[in-house]
């Protein structure tokens, strides 16, 4: 057997395991885009989308984001609560009023009692009230 030579070695037409996909900072996408914008020769742009290995479709939106603001890269993972402050207050409320709810439970459990004694013992409301 021989053994492959330097060139066969370091030049592999072989595809990658697995293919990653492209990551672009903020700074690529404003320098590319900044260069899409000077393009005014016919056939320009399409060289520059060629040279960087982009599409068409990468300037389209990375444009619209620009305008909207969005541009950034984004991050990855949890989205940050914008409403925390309100999800605590909902939650203090929500267990405030599962308490008070079994306090008017206890409340109205005497009050029943206290009746069904009354009741027992013979008192009369109405002789009381008069």
């Amino acid at each position: 057997m021989s053994e492959p030579s330097k060139k066969e070695i370091e030049i592999s037409p072989e595809v990658t395991e697995k293919a990653t996909r492209r990551r672009f900072t903020l700074a690529y996408k404003q320098q590319i885009l900044a260069e899409a914008d000077q393009c005014t020769a016919p056939g320009e742009l399409g060289e520059l989308l060629r040279r960087e290995g982009l599409y068409s479709s990468n300037l389209s939106s990375w444009r619209k984001q620009r305008d909207s603001g969005t541009l950034g890269s984004k991050q990855r993972g949890r989205k940050p609560n914008l409403n925390k402050q309100e999800t605590q207050e909902l939650a203090k409320l929500k267990r405030d009023n599962a308490r008070l709810t079994e306090r008017l439970r206890q409340a109205e459990l005497i009050i029943e009692v206290q009746k069904k004694v009354s009741e027992m013992i013979g008192i009369n409301r109405r002789e009381k009230n008069d």
